[in-house]
């Protein structure tokens, strides 16, 4: 028998003995199983077995350096990342299939809500046309005013109109961007829920 596994049987048969409160533990270093209690020293940094009353056991791994806890800790964050993605789609599946019935269903809901996009925007544009109308009176009316201080009124006038005119510029850019977010939404959803009830587009 091998010193090794004498020493295993000496360190069991001793748990056996002792206490329920005592152990044994026991570790390997360079190839040879040291063992004791309380724990070796060198048994700190390494993975160890403990043999406890009755002859029962638990393994304990090594302590991780700071690089392996770092590893391990990305990598826990990862897995937690992407069951929170895989959660979400599957909750984003269910909405899409609770909602819709066939693709015709799901075209009509995205040519409503560019509809919807496109008459806002169209309010936009008559407020800007009024706002460009009356800037060309005012600019007019300024053109009394060439050599003598504007009244405060008409300076007034003409900043809020400027200011007019800059938002619904602004808000025309914006329906023109939420336009193409619908659609490229919409072409995503359409994708996905082709995926999960195995049909085919049809043109």
């Amino acid at each position: 028998m091998s010193i090794e596994s004498r020493t295993l049987l000496f360190a069991v048969g001793l748990a056996l003995a002792w206490p329920a409160a005592a152990r044994i533990v026991c570790c390997d270093v360079n190839g040879k199983r040291v063992c004791g209690d309380p724990p070796p020293p060198v048994c700190d940094s390494r993975a160890k077995t403990i043999y406890l009353q009755g002859g029962s056991s638990k393994e304990i791994e090594a302590p991780l350096t700071a690089e392996q806890r770092a590893a391990r800790e990305a990598e826990e964050a990862r897995k937690k990342e992407e069951a929170r993605k895989a959660a979400e789609q599957a909750r984003k599946d269910r909405a899409l299939l609770d909602s819709f019935t066939n693709v015709k269903e799901l075209d009509a809901a995205r040519e409503r809500a560019i509809a919807d996009l496109e008459k806002n925007a169209e309010q936009a544009k008559n407020r800007l046309e009024a706002a460009l109308a009356k800037q060309k009176k005012l600019d007019d009316e300024k053109e009394f005013y060439t050599k003598k201080p504007l009244p405060a009124a008409l300076k007034k006038q003409i900043e809020e109109n400027e200011r007019e005119i800059a938002a619904q510029r602004q808000a025309l850019e914006q329906k023109e961007k939420d336009v193409a977010a619908v659609r490229e939404r919409f072409a995503a959803d359409r994708e996905r829920y082709l995926q999960l009830t195995g049909k085919t587009a049809r043109k």
